[in-house]
């Protein structure tokens, strides 16, 4: 049995290409629905895939095609299960590896593939994804095994968590913070320590942006 949610999103993208107009966009999608956030939308979509609902068409990275409608649920008899529902267009961005969400790991430094996205997830500039190894953000909501979207960038306020790379080897997930010259990466769980480095030794590689989150 669906959720009302993953029944009420079904139900939104064939009832809008049985009208025969375009597919919702996440926006739409976001509000019909009354998410906060498109990544709910995502998570929707993915779990419609998984049990059999939806079916991301293979080489059209932007269509999914309806495979089958809710129970209970009698459509028009004129009606038909469109062959294909465009929903949106996606964005490939590389996925590069795993990040330690704990102490330090190896630099990243391998392409492992890409992560489709919404655009509207991003926003401007270059983006890559890495997958959370470890607990150290939890109380952030990012979770071992989730998928983080990374900006690129060298520059980071205060406050926000970033992708350190410490002493040109170790790279982590982190919280920054500076205080009295120093450079502190802050994890987010009471279990884990700050660590406190010289600014030469901390090179900022890019800031959150988003996260993706699978449920199986």
């Amino acid at each position: 049995m669906l959720t009302k949610k993953q029944r009420e999103l079904l139900l939104l993208i064939n009832d809008r290409m049985q009208a025969g107009e375009i597919a919702p966009s996440f926006d739409e999608m976001r509000e019909a629905l009354g998410l906060k956030s498109k990544s709910g939308i995502h998570r929707l979509i993915t779990a419609l895939v998984e049990r059999g609902y939806l079916e991301r068409l293979p080489n059209r990275a932007r269509a999914l095609e309806v495979k089958r409608l809710p129970e209970g649920y009698n459509p028009e008899p004129s009606s038909s299960i469109p062959s294909a529902t465009v929903i949106s267009d996606l964005q490939s961005i590389p996925l590069y590896g795993r990040i330690a969400a704990g102490s330090p790991i190896e630099a990243i430094r391998d392409e492992n593939g890409s992560v489709d996205i919404p655009p509207s997830m991003i926003g401007n500039g270059d983006h890559y994804a890495l997958e959370v190894d470890g607990e150290s953000m939890i109380q952030a909501g990012i979770n071992d095994g989730d998928t983080v979207i990374i900006k690129k960038t060298d520059q980071a306020n205060d406050g926000d968590i970033v992708v350190a790379l410490v002493d040109g080897e170790e790279v982590t997930l982190k919280r920054l913070k500076r205080k009295n010259g120093q450079v502190i990466l802050v994890p987010e769980n009471d279990d884990f320590q700050e660590q406190t480095y010289a600014p030469e030794q901390v090179q900022i590689q890019g800031k959150l942006a988003s996260l993706i989150r699978t449920y199986h």
